[in-house]
């Protein structure tokens, strides 16, 4: 055997004894590097997060702005509408007063004027017969109701049973107000009407009550 295979075969077994070469361990600059990675990934996402923050602010702003610019529009345009119904009030107190008289002509009129303002939310005011309310009512005339006769004197008397008939046949007045000293009252006519628009008193109705 030459020295040359010999040395070869030595070589050989040394190989085959020898344990498998170890897996490379990241260095101290590998470790570094992945610390400054993580540390600008965090800093990206806190940076993220706040603009998104910030543009979720100014969505809701911007949203809360025009709810109120839409409330203010529709408040001024509600302003505007009412000022001109009011101003044709009057016209409905003309043709009321005309079609008092018997100027029947002037119904029509009035009529339509009255539906086409209903449309914009103009509506009249009920009074008589109701219960008098400050709020909508004007008291121009207050009427003490008659005092009722007494029962054991009129017992027999024809005309105080036709009366007292025609008492009972009254509306119950129960439900009106009380005035200062405890009597009811009642809207017993209408000198000029009332109106509500938009669900608020825009005129009040001048009305004779009854106190009693």
């Amino acid at each position: 055997m030459s020295e040359t295979e010999t040395e070869l075969d030595a070589a050989a077994a040394e190989a085959v004894g020898e344990s498998p070469p170890a897996l490379d361990q990241p260095g101290l600059d590998d470790l570094a590097e992945r610390a400054d990675l993580l540390s600008q990934l965090e800093a990206v996402t806190a940076e993220r997060d706040d603009y998104l923050d910030q543009l979720q602010r100014q969505r809701a702003e911007f949203q809360n702005y025009r709810k109120r610019v839409e409330a203010e529009r529709r408040q001024q345009v509600s302003a505007g509408v009412s000022r001109l119904v009011e101003s044709l009030l009057p016209v409905l107190d003309g043709c009321d007063a005309a079609t008092s008289q018997g100027h029947s002509e002037v119904a029509a009129v009035g009529q339509s004027l009255m539906v086409a303002l209903g449309k914009a939310g103009l509506e009249r005011i009920d009074s008589v017969g109701e219960p008098f309310d400050p709020t909508q009512h004007e008291a121009v005339t207050i009427e003490e109701a008659p005092a009722a006769p007494a029962a054991d004197e009129d017992a027999d008397d024809p005309d105080v049973d036709d009366a007292g008939s025609a008492a009972a046949a009254e509306p119950d007045d129960a439900d009106a107000p009380a005035h200062a000293d405890g009597a009811r009252q009642i809207v017993t006519a209408e000198l000029r009407s009332g109106f509500r628009f938009d669900g608020r008193v825009l005129r009040a109705a001048m009305v004779k009550v009854r106190t009693g």
